[in-house]
């Protein structure tokens, strides 16, 4: 872990030395989401790390133009995959955007109305309260209210942000309710780990959820579901408000048990969202210098992404076959900030009767990125309609996608291309497979 180095007063507190990791090859920018939309050098990875190097040295001044190529950026880190050079541009980034904020505190959420700064940081990190929220739109949709407002034409009298988040979710199913603590293993135990149910995702897709849990329990992992776990810190720390991201990961480290030593009987904390995923694998170097660090590096080291998991554990193989034509989404935060790229696809592979075929440029980040897709909506839409498009070329029938933020995020963009098309988490598609409980997008 990179240490960061003391700078001068007024500086970003992140270390110079990754900075000069960069040797300028340009090999980034073909991977980079708004360079290949935009064709700008400043919208590179390479530009902005040539920006960031110059305002720290002073060359430059951090006005507006600066601050606009940087906050275009969606942090989808595609750049730390293809560099040959192992800049750790994540860790650059971030740190350079809470000295943004620290300049000029609110800048970071300036672009948000009052009412998405409310639930972005208020309602979506906790589960009780997002649920609340959504009440109203899961009655609305199950009455048949939402589509008569629709067809006429009602929500183009709403406000353009709002419509945004309208347009945004998904098909609500009833939730789970709650499940107990402790779920027990199928037959012999192989395994014993702590589910990490997040935030926003347990309710838009608390199907999801119990699926993960499923599978998990079908593969003889006993499943330990901490009742007081905190949202992850994501949106906090993606937003410039470190404070707040730290605090929530000191709780988590405690919740699980990581703040007096390393649990003896927890194989795994495993999530089933990517950028969860990303922010927990991150804490170590987030909690740098918090009392909490010592727990954070012990947090760290158990998180796992739930096809990381099951890969690594060796799959109990599904059984009911799913006859259709598939293909798979990179999430950002798993295939770029996890390394994760592999093992989904594999699981997939597992389900009799299913056909993945490739996607073009699923490296490629389809503009959710957390928030982004609401700060930055103009770009966020180039994206979302470029991930369509290409979906739509495969001719496949479902897309799976390892990270919530990308599932509402194609869902919608899928809708005026190929709206028949199944998105779900792959873990759907192995309880589907597991279980022979077919979703109703795949009833005839």
């Amino acid at each position: 872990m990179a240490t960061a180095l003391p700078l001068a007063d007024g500086k970003p507190n992140l270390d110079y030395e990754l900075v000069l990791d960069c040797v300028h090859c340009g090999l980034c920018t073909a991977s980079c989401p708004t360079y290949v939309e935009t064709g700008n050098e400043a919208d590179s990875p390479r530009g902005r790390i040539y920006l960031m190097r110059q305002v720290i040295d002073g060359a430059l001044k951090l006005d507006e133009t600066v601050k606009g190529h940087l906050d275009l950026c969606l942090n989808c880190r595609a750049c730390e995959t293809a560099c040959p050079s192992g800049v750790q541009y994540g860790k650059l980034i971030e740190p350079f955007r809470v000295h943004m904020e620290e300049k000029e505190p609110g800048r970071s959420a300036a672009n948000l109305n009052a009412l998405q700064r409310f639930m972005l940081f208020r309602i979506f990190p906790s589960r009780l309260r997002t649920r609340l929220a959504l009440a109203p739109a899961r009655l609305a949709q199950i009455s048949g209210l939402d589509w008569l407002v629709e067809s006429l034409g009602l929500t183009k009298l709403l406000p353009p942000s709002l419509r945004r988040m309208k347009a945004m979710l998904p098909k609500l199913k009833p939730h789970y309710g709650s499940l107990p603590e402790v779920l027990p293993a199928e037959g012999k135990r192989r395994a014993r780990v702590g589910l990490f149910l997040g935030c926003v995702a347990d309710a838009l897709y608390p199907g999801t959820q119990l699926n993960t849990a499923r599978v998990l329990q079908k593969n003889g992992v006993e499943v330990w579901i901490p009742r007081a776990q905190q949202c992850c810190g994501a949106l906090h720390y993606h937003s410039a408000m470190e404070p707040q991201a730290r605090e929530l990961a000191a709780k988590n480290c405690e919740i699980f048990g990581f703040g007096t030593g390393m649990p003896d009987d927890l194989d795994a904390i495993v999530t089933n969202a990517a950028g969860c995923g990303a922010m927990l694998k991150d804490y170590a170097h987030m909690m740098h210098g918090h009392p909490a660090e010592e727990a954070a590096v012990r947090f760290n080291s158990k998180v796992r992404d739930i096809s990381e998991f099951l890969y690594d554990l060796g799959p109990v193989k599904p059984t009911h076959p799913l006859n259709i034509t598939a293909t798979y989404h990179d999430a950002c935060h798993l295939r770029h900030a996890q390394q994760i790229q592999k093992q989904p696809r594999s699981l997939l592979e597992l389900i009799p009767g299913m056909k993945l075929v490739p996607l073009g440029e699923s490296e490629l980040c389809c503009g959710a990125a957390g928030s982004y897709n609401l700060t930055q909506p103009e770009m966020a839409g180039k994206l979302g309609d470029r991930k369509a498009e290409n979906i739509r070329a495969t001719g496949a029938k479902a897309v799976f996608i390892g990270n919530v933020g990308c599932l509402m995020q194609i869902a919608r963009h899928l809708k005026s291309v190929v709206p028949d098309v199944w998105c779900a988490h792959p873990v759907d598609a192995l309880w589907a497979s597991y279980s022979g409980e077919m979703p109703d997008e795949l009833k005839v």
